[in-house]
C-alpha cells in the first residue's frame, strides 16, 4: 500500500507532469494505467488458480505455493526494472547524480525486499528458495539498466507506462491477498494490534524513504 500510494503513483504523476504538463488527459492516463495493472494481476492470480486447481484434478499433485508468491515476484521484478531505469537515466545526467541515484534506489530497497522475502516464505517457498528467486527478482535492474543505456532519453516514455501499471499491481496484492490473509487468521488482543502496528510501520518507513535525495 505505502509502495504505491506514497512511491510509484507519486512518481508517475510527477513524471507526466515532467514530461507532458500537468494535463487533465495525461493524469487521467496514469490512473487507467494504474486500473489496467490491477486487472493485469486479477487476470494472472485468476489464471493461476485455475492452472493449479485443473493440475490437481489430473495428477492429484498439491502445489503448496500460493499464487501470491508469484504475483509478488512478478511486481517487484517490473519494479525493479523501472529502478534500472531510472539509475541508468541518473548517469546520463552526472557521474555524481548516478551514483546518488544508485545509493538512494538501493536504500529503497531494503524494507521492500525484506518485506518481499516474507509473503515468499508465506506463500510455500523454502527459505533459501525465496531468497534465490528475490536475487533473481533484483537482477531485472541490471535488465533496466542496459535498456535505459540503449534508449538513452527515452527511458522516461517506457517509466510513463511501467509506473502506474506496477502501483496497480502492489495494489492488487495489499488489497486481494496480504490484508486478507491477515484478517483470516482471526487474531485477538495483543498479536491483533501488533499486526495492526506493524502495518503502519510499513507504511511509515515507505513514506520516509521519500525524503532520501534520489533524482529522476
Amino acid at each position: 500500500m505505502g509502495g504505491a500510494f506514497l512511491h510509484l503513483i507519486p512518481e508517475s504523476i510527477e513524471l507526466v507532469e515532467k514530461m507532458t504538463g500537468n494535463s487533465h488527459a495525461a493524469l487521467e492516463q496514469v490512473f487507467l494505467f494504474l486500473i489496467g495493472g490491477f486487472c493485469l494481476f486479477l487476470f494472472l492470480e485468476q489464471g493461476m488458480h485455475w492452472h493449479h486447481q485443473h493440475g490437481r484434478a489430473h495428477d492429484g499433485h498439491t502445489c503448496n505455493k500460493k499464487p501470491l508468491s508469484y504475483l509478488i515476484l512478478f511486481g517487484d521484478g517490473v519494479h525493479n526494472l523501472i529502478d534500472g531505469l531510472v539509475i541508468a537515466a541518473s548517469f546520463f545526467v552526472s557521474p555524481l547524480t548516478g551514483w546518488i541515484t544508485t545509493v538512494a534506489v538501493a536504500l529503497h530497497e531494503i524494507p521492500q525486499e525484506i518485506g518481499d522475502f516474507g509473503v515468499l516464505v508465506y506463500g510455500g517457498f523454502k527459505r533459501s528458495r525465496a531468497l534465490f528467486f528475490n536475487l533473481l527478482s533484483g537482477l531485472t535492474a541490471v535488465l533496466g539498466g542496459v535498456i535505459g543505456y540503449f534508449l538513452a532519453g527515452r527511458s522516461e516514455s517506457v517509466m510513463l507506462y511501467l509506473l502506474p501499471m506496477a502501483a496497480g499491481g502492489f495494489l492488487y496484492l495489499a488489497a486481494s491477498d496480504l490484508i486478507p490473509e491477515i484478517k483470516h487468521e482471526r487474531q485477538e488482543g495483543k498479536k491483533s494490534f501488533a499486526y495492526f502496528l506493524t502495518f503502519l510501520l510499513g507504511i511509515a518507513i515507505v513514506w520516509m524513504m521519500r525524503f532520501l535525495p534520489i533524482e529522476h
